[in-house]
């Protein structure tokens, strides 16, 4: 019998009422994930049980190195029903970790399987996810319509083909957008930025030969973007990250001197990051586009795991506490020199919460409600008590009333029933506000909030945007 029930985090009738009736069937925009616009566009059905929701969660694999997996049986060239057997030993072990609501969700509400999944139900498991994944429906597209999906954003490097996303939409089943991840275009002391810019260079058709050109051809590619649906981009702060606000001309010297394979001190490196990071926000503000800022993943841990595994492998912690007068100075360099694009602020370290939910009112827009937002609890905050920390300190340092909502993050289409667990989360806890006496008791501003906090927020915050880009257009 599933410990996922009706109620499942629901421990109050005001919280079971506004999930059940309001959010519940409530259809889903999901504005930041790293699904592959070519599995969704070509929409074909899965091979077997592995290949949907095992091989491509690093959350899963992560989970079964700490539980003693050898990393050639995760990662490696280990067999798709090995791999599964690897995951189901690792499951028992699980609890505690939001991996094991995540798992019970993705089986209960996909394939209706209520026992916890195991080394003695693995065999019957597979056999059901196996013969249920030659049915109509569960390719991955129906996966994600069944959720109640009505809208995506991938993430996509500068350079990714676009032409995926709008053969994905032309399916009719749901809006595929892609977002840029512009980590590679800062990226300029990375080991590959060479090899990448002479891509830039091929896919642009110009040549790179100083700071002006190299800019021009990023706006070239932007262009690209705009006219496959873009109206957002977002950039990895990690941790550490310092804003230096630099001159013109360092910034032109340290990129001749890139161009050159030449070596440049840190301080200049970091300052044409800065120097970048605020040509590309003004280039966000003028299109009309939201700019999102992931702060504080310490992604370079293991060395071994890392040439293992790759870059995603799911071996990144948590970093230090951010900078926040890097961050601020960032955001009031940007806006002093042409203005702010709508910021989405996410941290990976809880430590600076409180920090980035009174951020948010330091900088604001005449008649632009929620100009900058604390995004949603990040990656290892996406649990119980991270996203219900999240949404207390929401409230308490901004306004809970303009939040865009919940986003996955993810790379697996299961991982969709997430959604599910942030609204059971987030009216669990507006019911307990209003039974404690913390809100007026529920009535229809309630009901409406929380349709607004679980969809009408992130619908109206696009559209925004896609309005002017076709004023652009136009």
């Amino acid at each position: 019998m599933s410990f996922i029930t009706e109620d499942f985090l629901l421990y109050n009738p005001t919280g079971r009422r506004l999930y059940h009736e309001v959010a519940r069937e409530l259809p889903i925009v999901d504005y930041h994930n790293h699904l592959s616009p070519e599995l969704l566009a070509e929409n074909s059905p899965f091979e077997d049980p592995t290949e949907l929701f095992i091989r491509s969660d690093p959350y899963k694999h992560r989970a079964m190195r700490m539980h003693g997996v050898p990393e050639g049986e995760i990662t490696g060239d280990v067999g798709s029903r090995q791999l599964f057997d690897n995951w189901a030993a690792t499951v028992p072990a699980v609890w505690g970790n939001p991996l094991h609501h995540w798992n019970a969700l993705e089986l209960h509400r996909v394939f209706g399987i209520e026992e916890p999944l195991s080394p003695q139900t693995a065999a019957p498991v597979w056999q059901t996810i196996r013969s249920r994944l030659q049915e109509d429906g569960f390719t991955p597209q129906g996966i994600l319509t069944g959720f109640g999906v009505q809208t995506l954003c991938t993430s996509d490097d500068l350079l990714s083909d676009l032409t995926h996303h709008r053969r994905a939409t032309a399916h009719g089943k749901l809006e595929v957008y892609p977002s840029l991840r512009g980590d590679t275009i800062t990226g300029i002391d990375h080991h590959k930025f060479l090899r990448w810019l002479a891509r830039l260079v091929e896919a642009a058709g110009t040549k790179v030969t100083d700071l002006d050109s190299y800019l021009a051809a990023v706006s070239h590619r932007l262009e690209d973007f705009a006219a496959a649906g873009c109206v957002l981009a977002d950039h990895a702060l990690n941790s550490g990250f310092r804003f230096y606000d630099a001159q013109e001309s360092n910034a032109r010297r340290t990129f001749d001197r890139v161009l050159r394979s030449e070596a440049n001190p840190v301080r200049d490196i970091e300052a044409l990051k800065s120097y970048l990071l605020v040509a590309l926000g003004r280039c966000y503000a003028k299109r009309g586009w939201g700019m999102q800022l992931h702060v504080g993943a310490q992604r370079r841990t293991s060395a071994r795991l890392r040439t293992l595994a790759g870059s995603a492998g799911g071996y990144a912690s948590i970093g230090s506490p951010a900078h926040m007068e890097s961050l601020a100075g960032l955001l009031d360099t940007i806006e002093g020199q042409g203005g702010l694009p709508d910021i989405v602020l996410y941290t990976l370290n809880p430590a600076d919460n409180a920090a980035f939910g009174s951020l948010t009112g330091s900088f604001t827009e005449d008649g632009r409600p929620g100009k900058v937002q604390f995004g949603p609890a990040w990656w290892y905050n996406d649990q119980l008590g991270g996203i219900r920390d999240h949404l207390q300190t929401v409230a308490n340092y901004g306004l809970l009333h303009h939040f865009i909502g919940m986003t996955t993050d993810s790379r697996s289409v299961m991982s969709f029933s997430r959604h599910e667990y942030f609204r059971r989360i987030l009216c669990n806890l507006l019911g307990e506000w209003v039974e404690t006496g913390h809100l007026p008791p529920s009535g229809d501003w309630l009901d409406q909030a929380v349709t607004n906090l679980c969809h009408g927020n992130a619908r109206r915050w696009l559209d925004t945007k896609q309005r002017h880009h076709a004023q652009l257009e136009s």
